[in-house]
């Protein structure tokens, strides 16, 4: 989800789904964005670092050959699910898509495997691949409409992952999250962040220090793949909520 800080989400009756999930599930009560702008958090989460980035330029302007999330699983092992994206592995503006909200199209190391890993998000979504990301458009991700429009999203699309065969026999953690909050100039960046998984206790909140980094260790944690960046030194996510 986009540019919306934490005090913009908990407890506003827009954002009424996700805040019964908050309710329900796992939430990170102190997490943290890494900078501004939107791309080089998205960068960030799945590599271990901004490699540089500090703009919100397109694939054509960062051609990226860091080690990163995508290139550690694999062919067949990931996929990106872009709402409203054109054709697989679209690097360039379109409509209400944008590729500054899809990291995999800025890693040289993983084109060969974009056609068919990195594809328009569907009604009818599959999470077989061990390791999904989501990418809603900029109406769904509240970048341009309201909080309660992304709301509604939200509640439209996390009954797919909760009711998918992958989440119901245990072994599928979903992770809602906004990449910054909507002040440019504050470094301190809080965010509203979920945990979702059956292992997770009800109402589980954490008050510990997590960022993007946090994010990319607990999945690299759990896919059994060695830290990235820093990745390395920041906490993870698996003791606050009971993950594996």
């Amino acid at each position: 989800m986009e540019n919306h800080g934490r005090g913009q989400i908990v407890n506003n009756t827009q954002a009424a789904y996700f805040n019964s999930l908050r309710k329900k599930c796992g939430y990170a009560s102190n997490a943290h964005a890494i900078t501004h702008p939107s791309l080089p958090n998205y960068i960030a989460m799945t590599s271990g670092g901004t490699q540089g980035v500090t703009d919100d330029a397109n694939p054509a302007a960062h051609r990226l050959s860091a080690a990163n999330l995508f290139s550690q699983l694999g062919s067949g092992r990931w996929r990106t699910l872009a709402e409203s994206m054109p054709s697989a592995c679209y690097t360039s503006n379109s409509g209400t898509y944008v590729p500054r909200h899809n990291p995999a199209t800025y890693f040289t190391n993983v084109a060969s495997q974009c056609a068919t890993q990195n594809i328009r998000l569907t009604a009818t979504p599959s999470f077989s691949a061990p390791f999904t990301l989501i990418v809603p458009d900029q109406r769904s991700n509240t970048h341009d409409t309201s909080i309660a429009y992304g709301d509604q999203w939200l509640a439209r699309f996390v009954p797919k992952v909760i009711n998918s065969a992958q989440y119901q026999s245990g072994r599928t953690v979903l992770f809602i999250t906004y990449d910054e909050d909507e002040n440019a100039g504050n470094t301190s960046n809080p965010i509203a962040t979920l945990v979702i998984s059956p292992r997770t206790p009800a109402g589980r909140v954490s008050t510990s220090y997590f960022t993007h980094y946090s994010l990319l260790r607990t999945t690299e944690e759990l896919l059994g793949l060695p830290l990235l960046g820093k990745a390395r030194a920041a906490y993870s996510m698996k003791g606050s909520f009971r993950l594996g």
